[in-house]
C-alpha cells in the first residue's frame, strides 16, 4: 500500500508568481499604445486573458486588452477616445472587467460618453465593432446630482435570465445614490430596475452608492452590495428579481464603536458576492475589529452572517476592494494593503473560516502593490492585476499554486490521510471488496501543526481499496 506514490505534504512546491505583462511607461497626459493602471479584474477563454485599464491608450482614457496566459500575444483591443470638456463617443476611464458571450465583450466605462457620465460598450474579441450601447444622461449638478439612468459605473456586466446585461452606477438616478439597471444587448430597451432611496445623514433603507457588480443565483435572483446607505451608513447587501421587483436588503453593516471607530462585521463593501449553494460570499473595505476590512459570509435570505476574518492590517493584508473567487471549498482574493511590505497581499481562506493564508504578499517591485481588482481562477493558476510592476503603470500577473500532495499512512486499523491547510480540501472514497460502486467518506479533519489531519478506520472486510478525488 506504500506504493501509492504521494509525496509527504511537507514536500509541497512553493507557489509561483510571474509577472505577465507589465504596462509600458506613459507619455503626456498618460497616454501609451497599452494602457496603463488596471483596476479591473480579467476574464478568461481558452487561454487569453481579456481586461481593461482605466488609464493610458493613444488618448489616456484606457483601454480593453487581450494577453494569453503565458504571456505573449499582448494586444490592445480599443483605446478610448479623448475627452473634450469631459465628454466623448464611446466612454473613459473603465473601472470595471469585461463580460464575455460567445465572441462578444460588453463592459461600463465610468466617465466619458455623451453626457460625461459613463457607457455601456460592447466589441467583439478581436477588437473589431466597437458599439456603445448606452450613455448615462446628465446629471442635474455636478456632485450629487440626479437623473433618470444612473451615472458613473464603476463595474462590470452580468447577462440575466432575462437575457439583458445587468449593473451598478454609483451614482445619479432620481435620488442621487445609484441605480442598478438592465440594458438589452443590442443597446435597446434600457431599464432602471433599483433606484436607492434618499439619506438623512448617510442612512436609508436599502443602501447607496454600489461599486460592485452582481451575481444572479438558479433561481434567477440578482444579488449586489451598496458601498453606503442602510441602517448604520456603512453599506448593504441586497437582493431583486432581473424584472426589478422583490428588492430586499439582506443585510445592513452594523455602526461603529463611538470610541474605537470600528465594529465586529465591516464596512463599506466596494466589490461584488460569489455564490455556493445559499450562502453569499464578500468581502468589506474597512471596519472589522481592526478596521482593516473583512470577509464575510451571509444565507441568501439575510440570516446567519458570519466573519471569516477580520484583517489585522499586518501579514494577512488590509482594506480589500474585490470581491472573491471560490475554487472548491476556498475562498481566494486581494487585499489592497497591508502585508510584509505594506503593498497588499493575496489570501486564502476556507468558506468555513479556518485556514487562512496569504499565498502572495506584493512587494511593489517587480511583482507590483495595492490590487485593486479579484482574481480568477483556472486549475491551481490564479489571475489578476496590480498597480506598478516594471514600469509603475501596472501589471498582469499569474500565481500558481502548489499541486495538492498528501501523506498517507496505512496501518492495521486505519488510514491516516495529512495535507495543508491552505490546499484545497480532498474527499476520500472507499469501497470494499472491490465493490464497483464507490461511495463517499465523510471526512471531518483536525487542524495540527498547520496541517488538515483525518483518520478513517478501517473495518469489515481485510481489504479495502482508496481513490483520492479534488
Amino acid at each position: 500500500m506504500a506504493g501509492f506514490g504521494l509525496l509527504p505534504a511537507g514536500r509541497v512546491t512553493a507557489q509561483t508568481f510571474t509577472n505577465l505583462y507589465s504596462f509600458t511607461a506613459t507619455g503626456g497626459a498618460y497616454s501609451n499604445s497599452d494602457g496603463a493602471y488596471p483596476s479591473a479584474g480579467l476574464i478568461l477563454s481558452g487561454n487569453t486573458l481579456y481586461g481593461t485599464t482605466q488609464l493610458g491608450g493613444t488618448n489616456g482614457e484606457g483601454t480593453v486588452f487581450a494577453v494569453h496566459t503565458d504571456g505573449t500575444g499582448f494586444t490592445t483591443l480599443h483605446s478610448f477616445k479623448a475627452l473634450i470638456n469631459s465628454t466623448n463617443s464611446d466612454g473613459a476611464n473603465p473601472q470595471a472587467g469585461l463580460f464575455l458571450s460567445g465572441d462578444q465583450l460588453f463592459g461600463t466605462t465610468e466617465n466619458g460618453g455623451t453626457n460625461g457620465n459613463g457607457t455601456v460598450f460592447v466589441l467583439n474579441t478581436d477588437g473589431l465593432y466597437f458599439t456603445n450601447l448606452h450613455n448615462f444622461t446628465a446629471l442635474s449638478a455636478p456632485f450629487g446630482g440626479t437623473n433618470s439612468d444612473g451615472a458613473n459605473p464603476a463595474a462590470g456586466l452580468i447577462l440575466s435570465a432575462l437575457f439583458t446585461l445587468c449593473g451598478t452606477a454609483q451614482h445619479g438616478g432620481t435620488n442621487g445614490n445609484g441605480t442598478v439597471f438592465a440594458v438589452n444587448p443590442d443597446g435597446t430597451g434600457f431599464t432602471v430596475l433599483h433606484t436607492f432611496t434618499a439619506t438623512k445623514s448617510g442612512t436609508n433603507s436599502d443602501g447607496a452608492t454600489p461599486l460592485g457588480g452582481l451575481i444572479a443565483s438558479a433561481n434567477d435572483t440578482l444579488y449586489g452590495t451598496a458601498n453606503g446607505g442602510g441602517t448604520h451608513d456603512n453599506g448593504t447587501v441586497f437582493a431583486l428579481n432581473p424584472d426589478g421587483t422583490g428588492f430586499t436588503n439582506l443585510y445592513s453593516f452594523t455602526a461603529f464603536s463611538p470610541v474605537y471607530f470600528n465594529n465586529y462585521d465591516g464596512e463599506n463593501p466596494y466589490g461584488g458576492l460569489v455564490l455556493s449553494g445559499g450562502t453569499l460570499y464578500g468581502t468589506t473595505h474597512s471596519g472589522g475589529t481592526n478596521n482593516a476590512g473583512t470577509v464575510f459570509a451571509v444565507a441568501t435570505n439575510g440570516t446567519g452572517f458570519t466573519v471569516l476574518h477580520g484583517f489585522t492590517g499586518g501579514s494577512d493584508g488590509a482594506n480589500p476592494y474585490a470581491g472573491l473567487v471560490l475554487s472548491g471549498s476556498t475562498l481566494f482574493g486581494t487585499a489592497g494593503n497591508g502585508g510584509n511590505s505594506y503593498d497588499g497581499t493575496v489570501f486564502a481562506v476556507n468558506t468555513n473560516g479556518t485556514g487562512f493564508t496569504t499565498p502572495h504578499t506584493f512587494t511593489n517591485s517587480p511583482d507590483g502593490f495595492s490590487p485593486h481588482a479579484g482574481l480568477i481562477s483556472s486549475g491551481n493558476t490564479l489571475y489578476g492585476t496590480a498597480n506598478g510592476g516594471t514600469n509603475g503603470t501596472g501589471l498582469v500577473f499569474s500565481l500558481t499554486l502548489p499541486t495538492p500532495r498528501l501523506a498517507i499512512t496505512f496501518s492495521g486499523s486505519g488510514v491516516v490521510m495529512v495535507w495543508p491547510t491552505n490546499l484545497l480540501n480532498f474527499t476520500l472514497q472507499s469501497t470494499t471488496n472491490l465493490d464497483p460502486v464507490w461511495s463517499p467518506v465523510p471526512l471531518s479533519p483536525v487542524i495540527i501543526n498547520g496541517q488538515n489531519v483525518v483518520t478513517n478506520p478501517i473495518s469489515g472486510a481485510p481489504q479495502q481499496f482508496f481513490r483520492l478525488s479534488l
